[in-house]
């Protein structure tokens, strides 16, 4: 079985596990934006978005750089490939598991006949 770093895996779940934050990726993926310009869409604070920004940006999501007093957002580099393969893993466990489901009740069918 493959290795997967806990701690990254932990960080980017937790980070994706927030529909703010799924909004903020997705709003940096169509452009940078400052933590007021994303706390003004999506009506929050701006004490409220920085933590969010903080954990997307502990997950290697999101990039911030400081320009004068103004501090511009982007998306980070780092992509899902780890993310990607564990949840491949599961898929490929579950797909095993209702395979074996549907065999049994196809059994079950041909025994009724």
């Amino acid at each position: 079985m493959v290795q997967y770093s806990q701690a990254r895996l932990d960080a980017s779940f937790s980070a994706l596990s927030d529909v703010t934050r799924r909004g903020v990726l997705e709003q940096l993926g169509r452009s940078d934006a400052s933590i007021t310009e994303l706390a003004d869409k999506f009506h929050m604070t701006l004490t409220g978005m920085k933590k969010h920004v903080g954990v997307l940006e502990h997950a290697g999501f999101v990039t911030t750089e400081k320009i004068g007093r103004v501090r511009r957002c982007r998306l980070g580099r780092r992509r899902l490939e780890e993310e990607a393969a564990w949840i491949e893993n599961y898929r490929q466990v579950w797909a095993a598991r209702f395979d074996a489901l549907d065999q049994v009740v196809e059994n079950l069918k041909l025994r009724e006949n």
